[in-house]
């Protein structure tokens, strides 16, 4: 919130207690609130002309809007910050949540990808959003690699690691590849890979690229720097989202058709992994939980969609992931919150543990 912004402090207790009541009651229901239903919950009986004057008094602030003449007033994304920032009121873990979250450890804690996807729906599944989970990357030294075509715009690369973990991975190979090429490029890069995990091959073969590139074809030579990129997306971000709950928003009642287009958009573009960098460095300035709603963060400005994303960490106390939930700006955010903090406490122990 910028310095301009009106702030919580500068109100009375009327007008706050009028803000605070006409943003819970539109998280509630998903509808404008007016000022009749105000008289019979306020705690100080005053008149539906008192407060009909405050509501506009907000709203010349920018604190609310009235979405229809006559009607009842809902918050503005700058009436929601600050009542997230200020007034919000973050519940327990309820003990069905909490069941259901733990649930997910399950008998093969070994299997951390497994362990992941049931995470992803059964955050999915308490909050009645979509959810995100972007795992971390293998770090384990890599044995072998194989390129496989899987038509003249997808390709799949199988990754085998020292531990015995393998990886297959979906992506968009350079125009032109051949089976041919491929294979060219899988033995360019299995005479480099022994012993070095994906970060420091991807290093190795760009210099390998640079300093042998009359030795390979320039097909071959596009199709390991798309390869990699893909892989190791510069050596920083770990490589895979998962997206769960998708349905949860496309089902919403009440959600036009230009809104689905929105939504869908967006789930197009997280599932393709264009913002991965982004998601995560929506959690590295700090530990804890963060909320990100509508225009806040380019991944949901088109769509409107608030995001509740907390990072989880390793033994270290080094992030590695994240996690998070997606869903309309009009979210149960005190219920969601603490949902997502516990599920990131529960992810970074199981790695912590294993590791």
């Amino acid at each position: 919130m910028t310095d301009a912004a009106p702030k919580l402090d500068h109100m009375n207790d009327r007008t706050r207690e009028v803000f605070r009541r006409v943003v819970e009651g539109y998280l509630e229901t998903g509808e404008p609130v007016g000022s009749r239903t105000l008289t019979r919950t306020l705690s100080e009986k005053v008149s539906a002309a008192t407060i009909r004057n405050v509501m506009q008094d907000l709203e010349y602030l920018g604190l609310l809007d009235s979405p229809h003449i006559s009607a009842g007033r809902v918050p503005t994304q700058l009436g929601l910050r600050m009542f997230v920032d200020g007034l919000l009121e973050v519940r327990e873990l309820g003990p069905g949540d909490r069941e259901a979250l733990d649930a997910t450890l399950g008998s093969n804690t070994d299997d951390v990808s497994g362990f992941l996807d049931r995470v992803g729906s059964a955050l999915s599944g308490v909050t009645q959003g979509a959810s995100l989970v972007l795992s971390p990357k293998h770090e384990a030294p890599i044995r072998h690699i194989e390129f496989v075509s899987l038509g003249p715009e997808r390709a799949l690369v199988v990754l085998v690691f020292s531990d015995g973990h393998v990886e297959n991975r979906v992506f968009t190979p350079a125009p032109g590849q051949t089976p041919s090429s491929m294979r060219e490029a899988a033995n360019f890069l299995n005479a480099l890979v022994e012993g070095k995990t994906l970060s420091e091959m991807r290093r190795e073969v760009r210099a390998a690229i640079a300093a042998r590139r009359q030795e390979i074809d320039s097909l071959a030579g596009q199709l390991v720097e798309e390869g990699v990129a893909a892989w190791a997306d510069d050596g920083q971000v770990p490589e895979r989202l998962i997206v769960r709950g998708r349905a949860n928003l496309l089902g919403q009642d009440g959600a036009g058709e230009e809104e689905l287009d929105l939504i869908r958009a967006l789930f197009d573009d997280l599932e393709r992994k264009r913002d991965i960098a982004e998601f995560l460095e929506l959690t590295e300035t700090g530990d804890g939980v963060r909320i990100f709603i509508g225009s806040e963060n380019k991944l949901f400005s088109l769509s409107g969609s608030s995001l509740v994303v907390s990072p989880y960490m390793n033994a270290d106390r080094k992030i590695i992931g994240a996690v998070g939930v997606i869903g309309p700006t009009r979210l149960n955010y005190g219920r969601i919150v603490p949902i997502v903090d516990y599920t990131a406490q529960l992810v970074g122990r199981l790695i912590s543990d294993r590791s």
